[in-house]
């Protein structure tokens, strides 16, 4: 299982497996994921399954893509990751710089 999906990282992708990189998989009916990453010494699985529900896993007609720590989590939560209307994350204003200028 583990070589399979990383077969498909290196030769279907054309991707390195032993990047610093978590390489997602889901199935069909879109109620659990596997995950594979490589540690430096050994690869890791991951595997989920949702007990109720679905993963809201995005339909597109890219097979590898790359999304954000944020966008795993909400795919995680059974979030759609492509939140149109996030919240942009707030950062203080930098010191000596006046609040609302650009």
């Amino acid at each position: 299982q583990l070589d399979g999906l990383i077969d498909i990282i290196q030769y279907s992708f054309r991707l390195d497996p032993y990047s610093n990189s978590l390489f997602i998989f889901c199935g069909k009916r879109a109620d659990r994921i596997k995950a594979v990453h490589y540690e430096g010494d050994g690869f890791c699985l991951f595997y989920k399954r949702c007990e109720n529900g679905r993963l809201q896993w995005p339909r597109t007609g890219e097979e590898a893509r790359l999304i954000s720590h944020q966008q795993l989590r909400w795919l995680l939560e059974g979030l759609n990751p492509e939140q149109p209307r996030a919240v942009r994350k707030w950062e203080p204003p930098k010191p000596g710089k006046p609040e609302n200028s650009l």
